[in-house]
């Protein structure tokens, strides 16, 4: 069932090589931090100043209990405590708001500008790349990922941020009233420090297995839904459903082990504080009793322990956030370091004019996974006219179509455009130079003119609607509700196939390009129709340059010469009448006459 893969090792490529060290992965994020450093210079000002407010608030009940104590505080007094207290909590209050806003904010920007690069980065790859990394896999990363990524550089960072400020700044405080207090109040912690230490180098193994999980469950999810006509016309729900259900329970698994961390981390962190807190009560109760401290002290004190209770808390959290962080931008710095293997070399202008438009001399290629060559030694030019091609299933033509697309990485000095080798030349300058119709039409949730203009985002309803004349699909569209505006469903669900078909051909002939290439995308159409196709096909060459496969006499007739492959080799070249001669041909001819 290669159709809906789910056992399958997700992004092959990411797994290969050695991992980003962290200043490589500082480096993905650093312009972005640069570039907004005003915004979070201004937003982590806000965030200290909350937390120095927040230390004095204990300094003002000291007093008041102090006052309490020796019978000195007067309702003025208190009243006046009391005004301050409220004056520095609406303060608290404001800034509070203003970091928000900023760093959380700031985390969103981040996430979407990785978001952005990712998505520029995919389009630029070439096909060897989406031979290696799966659909579910990319999704993953421009979804999960980032969202863990924006979640470590939001709160994880304020997290980190306050806790290291609070606990310096309450560490501080609590040494000003008493240092011996102080030591015996954060005797515990080493245990916390070691702990998260240990937990912490689980987790990371334990994220990236979940991450790789949740790949596994969005290709499978994807290819299902891809081919749910498929799987209902074989029966095949239950058996597709228990294979979304067994990914589903390895996915809660993997989750599970990294709550299983989690879950240690915060009880360790509360534990940690507590007993500091049962210490502080024992002993700083004995220190007021001998009346080494004020109680005003005490309390202030405790409130201080009370707010390193929160730092305690926040390194376990802080830890999970930065580890599952780092996992995450390890997994997109990866797939941002694949590069295109096609077109990579120094690169010179198009040439306008030449005699032919391309030239293969010796064009060999064998594809990353194959044993034998696709194409073996092949010589071919294809001029301005009509070039015919057939040949067996696996004889090479559509490797070639591949290779003349310039998806595949091909050797120097085997293919030409207009007389210049292919690797000197600009990709997208070359590519903007053909238009191509392949076997299985690419077709959009969208109107049926957004699907024909979809080459050309300038074009007119009239250049549309002649385009769709052109591919004898005009009628098809006068007749469906809504005509050039109607809406065709997600990959063309409500088309038949020769629809699908008529419907790129006039996409890639509203294109207007020198090349046009169509590999075998006119099998789904009626005889009547394919001739009508034809004749628009023809009408519209003016000079241009055509390679039309197909396995059908009837449409390579009309060719200025038909070429024959066999096992990535030309055996025979020439006009329809000369080929006859050609016993794979006549073969073909006479089975083709025979049926109609």
């Amino acid at each position: 069932m290669t159709a809906f893969p789910a056992e399958t090792e997700t992004g092959s490529a990411a797994g290969k090589g050695r991992e980003a060290t962290l200043v490589a992965l500082l480096r993905l994020v650093s312009p972005i931090f640069r570039a907004h450093w005003l915004r979070l210079a201004i937003g982590f000002f806000a965030l200290m100043t909350v937390d120095f407010l927040q230390l004095i608030i204990p300094r003002f009940v000291k007093s008041a209990v102090d006052g309490l104590a020796v019978g000195t505080a007067t309702s003025a007094r208190l009243l006046e405590l009391s005004l301050a207290v409220m004056a520095v909590a609406l303060v608290v209050a404001t800034l509070r708001f203003v970091w928000r806003y900023l760093i959380i904010g700031f985390s969103r920007i981040l996430e979407k500008k990785l978001r952005d690069r990712i998505f520029d980065h995919v389009l630029r790859m070439d096909q060897p790349f989406f031979e290696q990394w799966t659909i579910g896999d990319l999704m993953a990363h421009a979804s999960n990922d980032l969202a863990t990524i924006q979640m470590a550089c939001g709160m994880g960072l304020v997290a980190a941020v306050d806790a290291l400020v609070m606990s310096s700044a309450a560490l501080g405080f609590m040494l000003a009233i008493s240092v011996k207090l102080t030591l015996v109040a954060l005797l515990p912690m080493p245990v916390l420090i070691v702990c998260t230490r240990i937990l912490s180098g689980r987790l990371h193994h334990r994220f990236n297995l979940v991450q790789e999980q949740f790949a596994l469950l969005t290709e499978f999810a994807r290819a299902t839904l891809v081919s749910v006509r498929l799987i209902k016309a074989y029966t095949l729900e239950r058996f597709q459903e228990a294979r979304f259900r067994a990914l589903g329970e390895a996915y809660v698994r993997s989750n599970l082990k990294v709550a299983a961390i989690q879950g240690l981390l915060f009880p360790i962190a509360t534990l940690v504080g507590n007993i500091g807190m049962l210490l502080l009560l024992y002993y700083g109760g004995g220190l007021v009793i001998d009346g080494k401290i004020t109680i005003g002290s005490f309390v202030a004190f405790v409130s201080y322990l009370s707010m390193l209770i929160w730092p305690m808390m926040a390194v376990g959290w802080v830890a999970n956030l930065a580890q599952r962080g780092i996992t995450s931008l390890r997994r997109v710095h990866r797939l941002l370091m694949e590069q295109p293997v096609v077109g990579i070399g120094p690169t010179r202008p198009l040439p306008q004019t030449a005699r032919s438009v391309y030239a293969c001399r010796g064009l060999t290629f064998t594809y990353p996974a194959g044993i034998r060559p696709a194409l073996a030694g092949l010589d071919l030019e294809i001029g301005p006219g009509l070039v015919g091609m057939t040949g067996r299933t696996g004889s090479g033509k559509s490797t070639l179509c591949k290779l003349l697309l310039r998806m595949y990485p091909v050797a120097d000095g085997m293919l030409f455009f207009r007389g210049l080798d292919v690797n000197r030349l600009d990709q997208a300058e070359l590519r903007d130079c053909i238009a191509y119709v392949g076997q299985e039409p690419v077709v959009f949730a969208d109107t049926v003119a957004a699907n024909i203009g979809f080459g050309r985002v300038d074009a007119t309803m009239a250049e549309i609607e002649a385009a769709a004349r052109a591919a004898a699909i005009d009628a098809d569209i006068q007749g469906f509700a809504g005509g050039y505006q109607a809406i065709i469903g997600e990959r063309g669900v409500k088309l038949s196939g020769g629809q699908r078909q008529r419907l790129a051909l006039a996409r890639a002939l509203l294109c207007d390009r020198p090349l046009l290439i169509i590999d075998d995308a006119l099998s789904a159409i009626d005889v009547e129709t394919e001739q009508q196709v034809l004749r628009g096909l023809l009408s519209r060459l003016g000079g241009k340059s055509v390679l039309l496969i197909s396995h059908r006499v009837n449409v390579l007739r009309h060719a200025d010469r038909i070429v024959i492959l066999d096992q990535g080799r030309i055996v025979d070249q020439g006009q329809h009448e000369t080929l006859l001669a050609n016993p794979f041909y006549r073969t073909m001819a006479e089975k083709q006459q025979h049926h109609a």
